[in-house]
């Protein structure tokens, strides 16, 4: 019988640890809710997204990140897909929650999170011919997800609380 293997407390910067993250698709008269952000002095688009926090739901987060950084309240609908994905140029692993969420309120004066410059709104079509400013494949992938009618209950995430 093998024992449970122990990871030593120095050892712990060594374990893999993929980057849990989500992010928000927020149609609206056929555009989508993005954000301009300053990415190591690139000016790049993404949708509204950032990591889980600790003590946070899911579902909390992306909340949390679309109103951080783009002044919007949402509702959310669904569960659009989880994403693997690897960043070749910083070998970092994410996996990515993305929901579907429809804009209820917009508090123009709340400043942007740090490095956010702008929110705006742009067709699929358009988001397509900005692929070389893209933060990531995960943007189309999602979005692509969405509108060939993938939905997931928001239900199927459970956070056991203590």
């Amino acid at each position: 019988m093998n024992a449970p293997v122990a990871v030593a407390e120095a050892d712990e910067d060594a374990v893999w640890r993929p980057r849990v993250t989500v992010a928000t698709i927020v149609p609206r008269d056929g555009r989508f809710l993005l954000v301009e952000e300053d990415i190591r002095g690139r000016l790049l688009l993404n949708q509204p997204a950032g990591h889980l926090e600790p003590g946070e739901s899911l579902a909390d987060a992306a909340r949390r990140e679309t109103r951080e950084e783009t002044g919007w309240d949402v509702s959310l609908d669904c569960l659009v897909g989880v994403h693997q994905w690897e960043n070749p140029q910083l070998g970092r692993h994410f996996v990515r929650f993305t929901f579907a969420a429809q804009p209820l309120r917009h508090h123009p004066q709340q400043p942007l999170d740090s490095g956010i410059v702008a929110a705006v709104w742009l067709s699929r079509a358009e988001i397509e011919a900005a692929a070389p400013r893209l933060r990531s494949p995960l943007i189309l992938a999602s979005i692509d997800a969405w509108l060939g009618g993938q939905r997931l209950p928001l239900g199927a995430l459970q956070w056991l609380a203590q």
